[in-house]
Formats: C-alpha cells, structure tokens, sequence
C-alpha cells in the first residue's frame, strides 16, 4: 500500500473518530439540556403548588388563646352565630336546630374555587335537606383570600352573607348560591372588580328584602369576620388529616355531627358531592325533602364510609 494511500485512509479514521465523538457530546449536551429542564419544569411545578396551598389557607399570626380573646374584643358581633363562629340553619329557622338531624358545617370564603365546586354540585341538596328538617347547617363565611382581589371581595361578600343570615335568614341558602354561580364567581387567578352593587343585586335575585341588601354591603362585622378568619384556622379539628395541607386548615371544609369528612375521598370512591354527602349521611337520594325521612347517622353518629 502506498504511503499516499495509507495517508488518507488514517485521515479518514481520524475524521470519522471526530465525529462519533462530536455526536457523543452532542448526546450528553442534550441530556443535559433535558435534564435541566426536567429540573426545571418540577421546581416551577413545586412553586406554583407551595403558592397555590399558601393562597388557599388562612395564616397563622397568634395563639388560639389569643385569638379567641381577639374576637371577644369585637365590639359589633353578629348575635345569631355561636361560639365558633357559625350561623345554623334549619326547618324551624335561625339558630334552632332540629332534634335527632345530623349537622352539617361549611367553612367558605366566596373567592374560593374549590368553595365554588363543592356549592354548586350541592346547593340545591342542601337546601332540600334543611327545608325536609332532615339536617341543621351550619354556615362559616371566611374572608382569608382578600390577598387574591384589588377591592377585598372575600370580606365584602362574607359580612354581606352574615347581614343576610341575621336579618333575612329565609333567603341566605339562596343568596350564598347566587354567589357561587358559575357566571358570577370571581376567577382568582384573574381577578376582575365586583362592585357593591353587583353583589347586592345577588342578593335581591335571591329574595332579601332590598334595604337589607342595602345594610348588607355597609361593611357591617367585618372587624369581626377578620378576627373570626385569625381564630379559626388555629381550631385542630379542622385540620386536613392527610395530603399536602396535612395540619392545615384550608376552605372548603365540611364537617358531619362534629367529624372531619375529607372531601378528597370523594374522588377516590367514584363519587360526586351530593351522592357522596348522602351517603355519609345514610340517606337515599329518592328522599331528599321529604319531612320524616331522617338519615341514618341521626344527630351524633359518624358519617359513613365511602367505600
């Protein structure tokens, strides 16, 4: 062979030699590139989840103790709620609730989506339930997530809602529907302002008198509704048991004759609110309403399991 010859054949191995190692870092640069990415994407996924749980949970800046003495304080307090903050609902009205029931508990605030969810899939069930005398709700308008609003909506709307419940108790399942309307509800990634009247004219389509409308959004208890928003969230049984916000309170929670029910078994067990909410209760769907048909819990069992 010539000397020529073995020349170009030693270029060519050196060329492809030169190439496969270029391809091999290639490789490695988009690995990496992926890798960085990969990192990438779950940290930002991570920071949207942390903002997404702080935004939905109420802060903690004091004791319980503290708290509780905070709202002692309170000089203008609705005089229909009780102790922990709720205002009951039944067939024999405000604050009388019906013997043998179970009682149901909702803690809200009206910017919450997931609130929103839960009212809309059970509202009308609700309603049903309390006008049969076949349970007492209990209701706990919130106001933490005023930080997602310009004109804070939550407070606006939940001294609005505990007005309501005081002066026209009769149209309060109504008014907090018609402000969990999916066509009225604010997006809180996308806050657009709500004005006074928007809400009053919600309150009005619901049936309260207009001059309580009118009452109802003069800012009335809303000293009140924050100290209730700090004291609240400090109560341990109203503490998520499992999942991310493990130890926290966050909105919505339920709670059945004085038991945690964890909305997120729900999903699990294939059902929606209403046949989930039934049958923790022991209820058939078929008697929602119907005045003597009680569910099975009565006023102090456990809800029942989903399974």
């Amino acid at each position: 062979m010539s000397k020529g010859k073995q020349n170009h054949q030693a270029a060519l191995k050196a060329q492809e030699e030169a190439r496969r190692l270029q391809e091999a870092k290639e490789r490695r640069q988009q690995t990496m590139i992926g890798i960085i990415v990969t990192v990438v994407l779950i940290a930002l996924i991570a920071l949207g989840g942390f903002f997404y749980w702080r935004s939905h949970r109420p802060v903690k800046t004091q004791d319980l103790e503290q708290a509780r003495q905070a709202v002692a304080r309170v000089k203008e307090k609705p005089s229909a709620a009780n102790d922990q903050g709720g205002f009951l609902i039944s067939s024999r009205g405000l604050g009388k609730p019906v013997a043998k029931a179970p009682t149901v508990e909702i803690y809200m605030d009206f910017m919450c989506p997931g609130c929103g969810a839960l009212h809309r899939g059970l509202d009308s069930t609700l309603t049903g339930l309390v006008d049969g005398g076949q349970i007492n709700l209990v209701i706990y308008p919130m106001s933490f997530m005023d930080r997602l609003s310009t004109d804070n909506y939550s407070t606006r709307t939940g001294t609005a809602t505990i007005y309501v419940a005081q002066h026209d108790p009769d149209h309060l399942l109504p008014f907090i529907a018609n402000l969990y309307a999916k066509d009225f509800q604010p997006d809180e990634s996308n806050y657009q302002p709500i004005s006074n009247d928007k809400i009053r004219q919600q309150a009005i389509k619901a049936g309260v008198d207009p001059k309580v409308a009118d009452q109802a959004l003069k800012g009335h208890y809303r000293d009140w509704i924050k100290a209730m928003d700090a004291y609240t969230p400090m109560r341990k049984e109203l503490w998520n048991p499992s999942g991310s916000n493990k130890g926290q309170m966050t909105t919505p929670t339920v709670r059945i004759n004085g038991n945690y029910w964890d909305l997120g078994n729900l999903s699990q067990a294939g059902l929606d609110y209403r046949s989930g909410l039934l049958k923790a209760l022991g209820l058939d769907q078929s008697k929602v309403g119907v005045k003597g048909a009680m569910p099975a819990i009565g006023a102090s069992g456990h809800p029942r399991s989903l399974d």
